[in-house]
């Protein structure tokens, strides 16, 4: 038997939502549909909900938590709002998916693991480009050893956000957005990095406010050794005028690369063999799905946890990994110390802070 649609809520009527979330929610068909949206700006939520057809609209997550039976939230909020917004929903019943970056400090998303039970609702995080098919075959033949043992990795994110991207009040301060472009831009290329390659070891890092006028840093740079005893490069940027983001992997059979900008498909990808191996097994390499990187592939891995009652991708220690480095990073350039993941406990201010320092909360749920 068919499932009915999983009835899904959106908090948060700005540009994200409408520019992916929704797209993706009707790429799926019957699957998932938006039964609500709620937004402080109770004027911003009804037109919304006018633009898109939704039947309902709400000015607070709390009204439509009462008044819809929701299985899915979309949280779409500025990432100050992320925390509290997300153990409501918990608490609610129903599961989140929430946009990057996951909260604002380890001490954040580590509160909202306590509110998760076996079985669900659970609470996970976009990154999709975890899912496009390049990525999956790239999985797959690290799992396998099929290319040999990683050795370099590079993980670049340069790309370009001018003065006026930082007119928005919340945008380049540490107390609302959490950091600069390596916690809300290059975690996606890093995520997925350390998706393919498992968790990291050790972070030396420097970090500068070069151009725009933030609290936050605009670049930052860093050295990563992963737990496997291979090495990556990172850097972070909103100073590039000719955007890219560019990851590369050396093992010690081949070389992957994926060139893009906000998301690939398996055009996207080149695997180059060292000059060792033969010709017929690099013909099997390459993906041929041609699954682009999309939200609408996450949601999709998502509903069918749901369906499965499981825990979805992303999400518990899979989508703490990211946030972990983000903090060992900018720990790293402020003390100007290298930096291991074992330090990351209750008892360092980077666990409670990405600036070391306390942070002001905020529950503002505009987007």
């Amino acid at each position: 038997m068919q499932r009915a649609p999983v009835r899904l809520g959106i908090l948060g009527a700005g540009g994200i939502a409408g520019g992916r979330h929704l797209p993706a929610v009707r790429e799926l068909g019957d699957r998932a549909e938006v039964v609500a949206v709620a937004d402080l700006d109770g004027e911003r939520a009804h037109a919304f909900a006018e633009t898109w057809r939704i039947p309902h609209s709400h000015d607070s997550l709390e009204g439509m938590l009462d008044a819809e039976d929701l299985e899915l939230v979309v949280v779409c909020t500025p990432p100050g709002a992320h925390r509290d917004a997300i153990v409501a929903c918990l608490r609610a019943g129903a599961h989140v998916w929430c946009e990057k970056p996951p909260t604002l400090s380890l001490a954040d998303y580590d509160a909202i693991t306590a509110v998760e039970h076996d079985g669900g609702p659970y609470v996970s995080y976009v990154f999709q480009h975890r899912f496009g098919s390049g990525a999956a075959r790239l999985r797959e033949q690290i799992a396998s050893g099929e290319l040999g043992r990683p050795l370099v990795a590079v993980c670049h994110t340069l790309w370009y956000r001018g003065h006026s991207y930082f007119d928005l009040p919340w945008r380049g301060r540490w107390a609302t957005e959490g950091g600069g472009p390596t916690m809300g831009h290059g975690i996606h290329q890093f995520d997925l990095a350390l998706n393919l390659l498992g968790d990291w070891d050790e972070v030396r890092a420097m970090m500068g406010t070069l151009d725009r006028d933030v609290e936050t840093e605009d670049v930052s740079m860093a050295m990563v050794r992963l737990e496997s005893g291979a090495m990556m490069s990172v850097v972070n940027s909103l100073l590039s005028p000719r955007e890219t983001s560019y990851l590369r992997f050396d093992f010690t059979d081949a070389t992957v690369e994926l060139s893009h900008l906000y998301g690939y498909d398996d055009t996207s990808w080149v695997w180059t063999p060292a000059k060792h191996v033969a010709e017929e097994t690099v013909a099997t390499w390459a993906p041929t799905a041609n699954v682009a990187s999309s939200h609408a592939v996450q949601l999709r891995a998502l509903l069918d946890a749901m369906d499965a009652g499981e825990r979805p991708p992303s999400s518990g220690a899979d989508g703490r990994r990211s946030l972990e480095l983000v903090a060992g990073l900018y720990a790293s350039a402020i003390t100007g110390r290298p930096v291991a993941r074992t330090e990351l406990t209750p008892d360092n201010p980077f666990y409670h802070s990405m600036s070391g320092e306390p942070a002001s909360r905020t529950a503002a749920v505009g987007a």
